[in-house]
């Protein structure tokens, strides 16, 4: 009899060693779990969200509401909370088993309004050129040269660099590597997902082939059929990152929805106690995420952005692509060495800043009906495309809302893809300077170019504005 005292107790203790290994193990995965999520957003290219969905994707009783166990409780504000704008920096690189892979291919800037759960995502491309510490570099190789001088400096530096460059403050930043994604699925022993639709891609991106001069040579063919595959970390970001599928899931919609049930497996399998219970793969997943996760979000800082965002009205999420697409703010060319690079159509980079900071002013709601101002408000016009007439076509459309035109004139630089306003009023007249944006879909310019001082007379004859016609002012 005390025999079997003896040994059921062996057991209690051996159960309750087990539920400490959990929690101890539990607390550790979670809040690497929390920034997986976050690594799926950076995967996808867009923002994870919708109002209709996330719910029952992330059900009240489920996931993040167990995290809530785990996390304390804060009423500390997010950086940037207080201003009305948190901008996250989020960085995808291949991996240090790669030629090149600190160099960050995936690059966005991630603003959130939290007055009006407003999201935008910012795309930069890798190929960028900009001044850094007085040389000219593409902006993907930032990281990769602070990890050389120091190793661990990558994010910080490029999210300074970047904070400068655009004149925005950069509060958090996230950086992973893919590698990192298909390593951590492999480590679990892959993943059981329910593919809900059979599809193909055959436009699926290979990994340095981008430039392949046989076009063709650049993309592989994915096909997935639908019903329960087991997944490994390869498979699983393909099926994760696919974008050109034909059919219904060829759009980013489902897309986001594949990556949430991504996700949801990854969870599962991290929480399980197969997984927790046992210490060699929890060594190797916590050795894996603190390699290939580098972020200065804390874990409640992760939770209270779910918290806030995470039912943002899919209409309220903005997206931005800086491109060289024929009315885009770029454009290409050949660097010293022959590279391929991008650098602003203007010659410096006021537009891309304006459409980073204005891009809550310009996609405010607007009123059904834009109505004519009610103050004096005079303006002069500069053609800055090579479009004959814009301007005079502009001017027509500002003398109807009451805008008082004092001349049309060409811009001394005829190579604007957007369209910009200079205040001279200097904030004066808010009320037809929001006016004049909804009008022309311009963003306000914030440097002073030499060329401007003529307008500014200090008189009666000095505009209030100067707006500048860009190439999409055509499309009005």
């Amino acid at each position: 009899m005390e025999e079997e005292e003896k040994r059921l107790r062996k057991q209690e203790l051996n159960s309750d060693n087990d539920d400490i290994i959990i929690s101890r193990n539990k607390r550790k995965i979670i809040t690497y779990v929390i920034a997986f999520s976050i690594m799926l957003v950076i995967f996808s290219g867009k923002v994870l969200m919708s109002s209709q969905n996330a719910s029952g994707w992330f059900p009240g009783s489920g996931f993040f509401n167990t995290i809530k166990h785990f996390v304390p409780s804060t009423d500390k504000l997010l950086k940037g909370e207080e201003s009305d704008r948190i901008n996250i920096l989020l960085l995808g690189m291949g991996g240090e088993n790669h030629d090149g892979g600190y160099l960050t291919d995936t690059i966005m800037i991630g603003s959130l309004k939290p007055s009006t759960k407003e999201v935008a995502l910012f795309s930069i491309p890798r190929d960028l050129t900009v001044p850094v510490n007085g040389s000219w570099q593409k902006i993907n190789s930032i990281n990769a040269y602070a990890e050389q001088k120091l190793q661990g400096s990558g994010s910080e530096v490029t999210s300074q660099a970047i904070s400068e460059l655009f004149d925005t403050p950069i509060n958090y930043y996230v950086r992973v590597d893919f590698d990192g994604f298909i390593n951590i699925i492999n480590e679990i022993g892959g993943i059981d997902v329910n593919v809900e639709n059979s599809f193909d891609d055959y436009m699926y991106p290979i990994r340095g082939k981008e430039d392949d001069p046989d076009y063709y040579a650049r993309y592989e063919h994915l096909h997935f059929n639908k019903g329960l595959q087991k997944m490994d970390g390869i498979t699983a970001l393909k099926y994760a990152r696919s974008r050109h599928a034909l059919g219904p899931e060829g759009n980013d919609f489902a897309r986001a929805k594949r990556q949430q049930i991504i996700l949801e497996a990854v969870k599962e399998k991290l929480l399980s106690r197969q997984t927790l219970l046992n210490p060699i793969t929890i060594a190797k997943l916590i050795s894996e995420l603190n390699k290939d996760i580098s972020t200065n979000l804390g874990a409640w800082e992760i939770l209270r952005l779910w918290n806030n965002f995470k039912d943002v009205d899919r209409s309220k999420i903005i997206n931005k692509v800086f491109s060289d697409a024929p009315d885009g703010l770029l454009v290409s060319g050949r660097g010293e060495n022959g590279a391929y690079i991008l650098t602003p159509v203007s010659g410096n980079f006021s537009e891309m800043k304006s459409v980073i900071k204005d891009v809550f002013i310009v996609n405010e709601n607007k009123p059904a009906e834009i109505q004519p101002i009610s103050e004096d408000a005079s303006v002069i016009i500069n053609n800055g495309t090579w479009i004959a007439g814009l301007a005079g076509k502009v001017s027509l459309e500002l003398e109807k809302y009451n805008f008082k035109v004092l001349k049309t004139e060409n811009a001394i630089e005829r190579n604007h893809a957007t369209s910009v306003i200079y205040d001279l009023s200097n904030g004066a007249k808010k009320d037809s300077l929001a006016t004049l944006i909804k009008i022309s879909g311009a963003t306000i310019a914030y440097d002073s170019p030499d060329w401007l001082k003529k307008y500014q007379t200090g008189s009666s004859t000095q505009p209030d504005f100067v707006l500048i016609t860009g190439t999409e002012s055509n499309k009005n």
